[in-house]
């Protein structure tokens, strides 16, 4: 393994404006010494290091599990022996929920991991992955549901009523008890638990359609309706799928965090003392919950590049509550550069005005 390829934890609580960038050995290129490549000065309080954010979804993911896993080896067993197929269907689908719980724990875990000199930004697009694989499974397991669904409206099976009662509505509890589980908590961003509550909250509908079906086969012996209801929640369940595919999608794509709207963000970087123009404006997301801008400003000779990237980072910041942000200031003409050695004597004598923010 090569040393790019080691997993050495990368340390990231550290003040990217105090970097002078030394490497650019250009003098005249030296006028703003780089230093402005700034990430706001916020010393990266919020720390993307391992177990910052994703440790506590994990232990959920791995609970919500456990209740699945345990309650649908229960669920094929009396469908069994009661001759329900709804049950069974429920029993597939809280297997294929259980696999996508199994799927998003693993996810997460690789998630959690610190980045390395490969992965400079970690791994926690791991869960995006698993989010994209949650929605599709969740869809073709809807289309299955509805495919057996029209085939039973045409031929319902006998169902020993009570046994698909009782056995459904235990189901109901165990699924909502693993969406508190899941829906406990800190309240972060995180696709990938979002997609296993999705899974969970879908069989717990398909519970209800199961409750309701048992209590028209028992009561009024009318196995037609446990068919239409499967219909009915697929659909939703369906709904649930896309908006997971699709946001999973947009944040592969890199697309602009939903909310923010990139005429805005250049609003706000345009107001900034000592910006006169902007180009290569970037606004996407790592993950969700995890938001970055990135742009290069034209200085308009006022100010610092250092000073000014600090304060757009800051107007960032604020109005749009984005914390990763990188400024790259660019002087306004070459003509205006400092040179490098005019800049180191400006400690010991000052040669020259320099404007105050």
């Amino acid at each position: 393994m090569s040393n790019e390829d080691a997993p050495t934890p990368l340390k990231e609580a550290h003040d990217h404006a105090a970097h002078d960038h030394a490497s650019h050995e250009d003098g005249e290129h030296a006028g703003h010494d780089h230093a402005g490549h700034d990430h706001g000065g916020h010393d990266h309080a919020h720390h993307h290091g391992p177990g910052a954010h994703l440790g506590t979804p994990a232990k959920r993911l791995l609970i919500a599990l456990i209740l699945t896993a345990s309650f649908l080896v229960v669920e094929a067993v009396v469908g069994i022996l009661s001759g329900s197929l709804a049950l069974l269907s429920d029993a597939g689908h809280m297997l294929t929920d259980a696999g996508a719980l199994g799927l998003a724990l693993v996810a997460q875990r690789i998630a959690d991991r610190p980045r390395t000199r490969l992965h400079t930004f970690g791994f926690r697009r791991a869960e995006i992955l698993a989010a994209l694989v949650n929605g599709g499974v969740l869809g073709v397991s809807a289309v299955w549901v509805i495919i057996e669904a029209i085939h039973r409206i045409s031929n319902p099976p006998p169902v020993a009523g009570p046994f698909m009662l009782a056995t459904a509505t235990l189901g109901l509890v165990v699924n909502l008890a693993a969406a508190y589980v899941l829906g406990s908590g800190k309240r972060e961003s995180n696709a990938n638990v979002s997609a296993a509550y999705a899974h969970v909250l879908a069989d717990a509908a398909g519970s209800v359609a199961a409750i309701v079906a048992g209590i028209f086969v028992t009561v009024f012996h009318l196995a037609v309706v446990d068919p239409i209801a499967s219909i009915l929640i697929s659909v939703l369940i369906l709904w649930g799928a896309w908006g997971l595919i699709r946001g999973s999608v947009n944040v592969l794509m890199e697309t602009a965090p939903h909310g923010v709207r990139l005429r805005d963000v250049e609003a706000t970087i345009r107001a900034v003392s000592g910006v006169s123009d902007l180009h290569d404006l970037h606004v996407w997301s790592i993950s969700e919950g995890f938001p970055v801008v990135t742009v290069h400003v034209m200085l308009d000779g006022t100010a610092h590049g250092t000073d000014v990237a600090r304060r757009v980072s800051e107007r960032i910041r604020d109005a749009h509550g984005i914390e990763h942000v990188t400024v790259q200031p660019e002087p306004p003409n070459k003509s205006r550069l400092i040179s490098k050695e005019r800049l180191l004597r400006r400690e010991s004598k000052s040669d020259f005005p320099v404007a105050k923010a």
